[in-house]
């Protein structure tokens, strides 16, 4: 095979690569920044943490939507809390990161501007269990780029996260969790 062979055959493998991601581009929105926060609230103390580097993938034309959350990417407001949370309560190293698998339930056209209220049924798996789940939230689409809003509860039960009795009354036992971000 000639140089300008090789050349030329490189050169449409570029441009054959360039149109494919172009169309996968247009056929999914991705977020490498999606802000997740949980807070929980007992009469002894309000616990919260912020995780900025949460990522999510939405296909409109499966209505598939799809986030993974490092564990290790929650920060507090006092790191012994956030040592506690990692080692004890959700171990980390074991299990590091939560996922949320769901299609969308109702049809939204992402190719309209506008503000859609929206229920997701998938699998959240956090701690090593997996639990079917019915997620309402808000997907706003302006310019053509969708945003996400939504709040949803938690049990710790539900995902098998012991809480010591010795702490049983400063942490409650459904947490609230806060999803946002912004898609390209």
């Amino acid at each position: 095979m000639t140089k300008k062979s090789r050349t030329a055959i490189f050169i449409f493998f570029i441009i054959s690569l360039a149109f494919n991601l172009c169309a996968v581009a247009q056929t999914s929105f991705t977020s490498k920044e999606i802000k997740v926060n949980i807070f929980s609230s007992t009469p002894l103390e309000d616990i919260k943490a912020q995780a900025l580097n949460a990522v999510s993938v939405i296909i409109p034309k499966s209505k598939q939507l799809v986030f993974q959350i490092p564990i290790k990417s929650f920060v507090f407001s006092r790191s012994l809390m956030q040592e506690h949370f990692n080692e004890s309560y959700m171990e980390s190293d074991k299990y590091p990161t939560a996922t949320f698998k769901g299609n969308i339930v109702e049809n939204i056209d992402f190719s309209k501007d506008g503000i859609y209220n929206v229920n997701v049924k998938g699998i959240l798996n956090m701690h090593g269990i997996s639990k079917e789940r019915n997620i309402k939230g808000v997907i706003t689409i302006k310019n053509g780029k969708p945003s996400i809003i939504s709040n949803f509860n938690v049990a710790c039960a539900d995902h098998e996260i012991k809480i010591p009795s010795v702490v049983f009354k400063k942490i409650a036992e459904v947490i609230s969790v806060t999803v946002i971000g912004n898609y390209k």
